[in-house]
């Protein structure tokens, strides 16, 4: 009887929880660059001698979906998508380094290249700076050049690096901000294997369908502990009569 509680307690509580991830997932459908997040149900007994029949049903570890989206082609200078796999590295609001694939970046009235949420985007060495008036170019490698109004293609001027990393999968962690860090708190290496695509964005890489079928599937799995706690609450009740005609 324990077991069956628990285990439909535990289970209801987290069916709601990845209900919520679900929803986020949604939410984020055509967010530029978003990776889905993923959830995951495992039982863990509850430790101690005076509880060995009971089982509690816990979310394992978030994780995250990190294919990539669909690039596509907007035409714009200042938009950048990362082909493959790889990071546009950004410093996050409490200064420490982060990663997004969100390449639609803009200049603020410095002159300081950023992200279309305010981020600094930092080149290989240090934050990003372009002189005004000026055409901006990017190079696979991620080399951002100048074209003064009306030159040539030779007139291109080097200005800097986007510096793009590529850390192995399992060693990020994504934040509460919706950036990815590493889980040492240290700085990624640039990676010049990491290309990217001028004038184009990624989409996000939420499957809509996968994830209303995900909510509907959810939903079915609350109702099935929701009865389950009906039933175990039933079987108790009957328990108790036939003991009281002992």
């Amino acid at each position: 009887m324990d077991r069956l509680i628990y285990t439909a307690m535990t289970g209801a509580k987290h069916a709601l929880e990845q209900q919520a991830t679900t929803s986020n997932n949604l939410a984020n459908a055509t967010t530029t660059g978003f990776r889905a997040q993923i959830d995951q149900f495992r039982a863990v007994p509850v430790q101690g001698a005076i509880l060995p029949t009971r089982a509690f049903v816990v979310d394992s570890t978030t994780g995250s979906d990190f294919r990539s989206g669909v690039i596509q082609q907007t035409g714009r200078d200042l938009d950048v998508a990362v082909q493959g796999d790889g990071w546009l590295v950004v410093q996050a609001a409490d200064g420490s380094e982060a990663y997004t694939r969100n390449g639609s970046l803009k200049l603020d009235e410095n002159g300081v290249m950023q992200t279309h949420d305010g981020l600094t985007v930092m080149g290989d060495g240090g934050p990003l700076s372009i002189p005004p008036g000026r055409n901006v170019a990017m190079a696979k490698d991620g080399t951002i050049s100048l074209v003064p109004d009306g030159s040539a293609a030779t007139g291109l001027t080097s200005v800097g690096k986007l510096k793009l990393v590529n850390p192995p999968t399992a060693d990020l962690v994504r934040g509460d901000d919706g950036l990815f860090r590493l889980k040492s708190g240290q700085s990624a290496d640039a990676d010049p294997n990491v290309k990217v695509v001028s004038g184009a964005l990624e989409s996000s890489n939420v499957n809509v369908v996968d994830a209303m079928v995900n909510m509907i599937s959810l939903a079915r799995a609350f109702d099935m502990n929701m009865k389950l706690l009906q039933n175990a609450e039933t079987n108790d009740t009957k328990a108790g009569q036939l003991l009281s005609m002992n």
